[in-house]
């Protein structure tokens, strides 16, 4: 009679649905075995803080699922928003000794989280991850430099358009030509004070979009882009 083998433990690397956009994406079979075993899976609930600003620097994370925003606090403890986080991004500081920013969920969210120190360990050994992850970082890098500089220059219609573009294209929704139903991430507050505008004048804005016939409002947080060339024309 044949011995019966241990059937091998499920990799969760094999069911990752943004694993061809993550920062692993380039590891080979064997990698991704190794990269596993370090690896976990871990739901976070809205409004769960993962990491803290100035705290040190233990965990690092593939994001799967969902919204998380990068806030930073001023010295009288008011937050600011310094991004939005989505699917197949990468959180934390490799190599790094303390945090430079919160994360928090926005949204229920799926992370695949390391131990910074595991996870530096298996970059050093990895060339291919280490290149990768300069390479996701100089993106990241540029993408946030051109973002200021467009948000310096834009007026208040500009900002708004701009940000419901760029949520809609995060989150896979950006099709040309069709209508995108999108469920926002975050309160009308959260994104005045991502656009660096005030609550009153981000409603007027979306207002404004949806009497031009450019996106429709069925509720609060739901938007239905209806005209994306025409966002895109007011973005500039």
């Amino acid at each position: 009679m044949q011995d019966m083998q241990p059937s091998r433990p499920r990799n969760f690397c094999d069911s990752c649905a943004i694993r061809n956009r993550a920062i692993c994406a380039e590891l080979d079979e064997r990698e991704i075995d190794l990269l596993n075993t370090i690896g976990r899976r871990r739901t976070l609930a809205a409004g769960e803080q993962l990491m803290w600003e100035g705290d040190e620097a233990v965990l690092v994370a593939n994001v799967i699922e969902g919204v998380l925003k990068l806030s930073s606090h001023s010295a009288d403890g008011k937050e600011q928003i310094l991004g939005l986080v989505y699917p197949s991004d990468f959180l934390g500081r490799p190599f790094g000794e303390t945090s430079p920013y919160g994360v928090e969920a926005l949204t229920e969210a799926q992370i695949c989280v390391f131990e910074r120190a595991d996870f530096d360990h298996f970059a050093r050994e990895h060339p291919r991850l280490e290149h990768k992850l300069l390479e996701r970082t100089l993106g990241e890098l540029d993408r946030t430099r051109r973002w200021m500089l467009l948000l310096g220059r834009m007026n208040a219609e500009q900002k708004v358009a701009s940000f419901l573009l760029e949520m809609a294209d995060r989150l896979g929704n950006g099709v040309a030509g069709a209508q995108t139903s999108l469920i926002l991430p975050v309160s009308r507050q959260q994104i005045a004070d991502v656009l660096g505008l005030t609550i009153e004048t981000v409603s007027r804005q979306l207002t404004r979009l949806r009497s031009a016939g450019a996106i429709e409002l069925p509720s609060r947080r739901e938007i239905i882009l209806r005209d994306r060339a025409d966002l895109e024309q007011r973005a500039g």
